[in-house]
């Protein structure tokens, strides 16, 4: 089993580097494990104290569970991966079960911050977008997918988003084996990571 890291910050395009990366591969090869799916369950708390969590702090993902359920995906067993709701801010009560395969991916843009977990990747990829390029991608996401307002995007963007990436995400591409520049020029740099994956397997 191969079991890439693909890191970044929010809306540096990771999704489109992973589908990218999948297109490649025939579907019984490949499995995706997103960070999303981890963050911890809120059942505890109202909705309107859900909305106040920090969700870009890494004390906000489940790293437990993440870890111990990749690790029983390298022995050749099935998980049961949580289902994550952004309008609730919280766990829903299904799951998705899933297999191992020969390569699996995990993204994410806090994954690098656990040790333990970096230890997991064969291969760690960071993808990389300039500062506005990620906020235009971010409010064009939580408008259109997760039902939020601009203003709650840009404060959330000015009084989390912005300062957990500059202390927790950016310096994890120091972990990167490969970088990834997320604009028009980064085949090449898929292209290698496609030809590492192969040369792998």
């Amino acid at each position: 089993m191969l079991v890439i890291g693909i890191a970044g910050g929010t809306g540096s395009g990771k999704t489109t580097v992973v589908n990218r990366i999948v297109q490649e591969l025939p579907i019984e090869e490949i499995c995706v494990i997103s960070q999303d799916s981890y963050y911890k369950s809120t059942d505890s708390l109202s909705l309107e104290e859900r909305t106040k969590i920090n969700f870009d702090h890494p004390r906000a993902i489940d790293f437990d569970l993440l870890i111990k359920h990749l690790k029983e995906l390298r022995k050749g067993n099935v998980i049961e991966q949580p289902v994550y709701s952004f309008i609730s801010h919280n766990r829903t009560k299904d799951t998705v079960k899933t297999h191992p395969r020969k390569v699996v991916i995990v993204e994410g843009i806090l994954i690098f911050t656990s040790e333990e977990l970096r230890s997991l990747f064969d291969i760690k990829v960071f993808v990389h977008a300039d500062a506005d390029e990620r906020l235009i991608r971010r409010i064009r996401r939580d408008i259109n997918e997760r039902g939020r307002d601009i203003d709650e995007v840009l404060d959330r963007y000015q009084d989390t988003l912005k300062p957990m990436h500059q202390q927790f995400i950016e310096p994890t591409k120091s972990y990167a084996d490969i970088i990834i520049p997320n604009d028009r020029h980064n085949e090449v740099a898929i292209d290698i990571v496609r030809t590492v994956i192969s040369e792998r397997l």
